[in-house]
């Protein structure tokens, strides 16, 4: 059985016990946190498509931690102006173990 879920602007593809990386949740570690926006789901029944979700579907997901990702570098510059600039940019996550999934 899987879902496909919607969250920062993004679709994740999820199955029960997955750990995903998603865009920066407000909650902490540890919690709990449900997924309403189910753009599909497949499983024992067949496959259900949304327009645009899954009525009464549901994934649950405990919150493992809170983090920032890899530093990623960033440098600008002007040629022949003397002019550049190096700038570093680290991207908050939050990663998540699935739970269940109730559709």
């Amino acid at each position: 059985m899987y879902a496909v879920i919607e969250t920062g602007g993004k679709q994740y593809k999820v199955s029960e016990g997955d750990i995903i990386f998603v865009e920066k949740l407000p909650v902490n570690d540890g919690d709990s946190y449900t997924f309403d926006k189910v753009l599909a789901l497949s499983g024992a029944n067949g496959f259900v498509a949304g327009n645009p979700i899954v009525e009464g579907c549901k994934v649950t997901a405990n919150v493992v931690k809170n983090g920032k990702g890899k530093k990623l570098y960033i440098f600008r510059y002007k040629a022949k102006k003397n002019q550049k600039k190096k700038m570093g940019h680290r991207q908050p996550y939050t990663k998540l173990q699935i739970m269940s999934i109730q559709g």
